[in-house]
C-alpha cells in the first residue's frame, strides 16, 4: 500500500503522460520514508462517459486518489499528500496552460479491520537488494 488511481477524461488520453507521472509518484511517495516501494501500485482508468460544467467546450479532467493503509498520524498524512499534490500540479502544469484542464486529488485512509493483503513482492525486493 499505497495506491494511486487516476480517473481521466478520454479526451486526455495523449497528452497526459500517466506513465510519467506514475513514476514521479513512485519516486515521491518512495522517498517519504513512510510506505515500502513493493507496495507501491498505480493505475489509470479512462472515463469514456463523461460532462463537465456546461459541456460547452473541451473540458478535461483527472481525479486522483491515494488509498493508504490506517495507522498513519493525519500530519504523516498531510505531509505526503501535500507533496504528491505539488508533484502532480508540476506534471500537469504545462497542459494546463494550453487547455481547460481540473486536477483533483485526495487521499483515503483504509480500515485497519478490512483490509486483506496477500503479496510476495517485497520479499522479492528485499532480495533483490540483499
Amino acid at each position: 500500500m499505497p495506491h494511486f488511481i487516476a480517473e481521466y477524461s478520454a479526451n486526455l488520453e495523449h497528452d497526459a503522460d500517466l506513465p510519467g507521472l506514475f513514476e514521479k509518484v513512485h519516486a515521491c511517495l518512495g522517498n517519504s520514508g513512510v510506505f515500502p516501494l513493493g507496495g507501491i501500485r498505480s493505475r489509470a482508468i479512462r472515463m469514456d462517459t463523461f460532462r463537465m460544467a456546461d459541456g460547452k467546450h473541451d473540458y478535461a479532467f483527472v481525479h486522483m486518489t491515494l488509498k493508504v493503509g490506517a495507522g498513519r498520524d493525519l500530519e504523516t498524512r498531510r505531509q505526503v499528500a501535500d507533496a504528491l499534490f505539488e508533484v502532480i500540479k508540476h506534471h500537469f502544469a504545462e497542459l494546463q496552460s494550453r487547455r481547460l484542464l481540473a486536477l483533483s486529488f485526495e487521499m483515503t485512509e483504509l480500515s485497519a479491520e478490512l483490509n486483506y493483503k496477500h503479496n510476495n513482492i517485497h520479499a522479492f525486493l528485499s532480495e533483490q537488494a540483499g
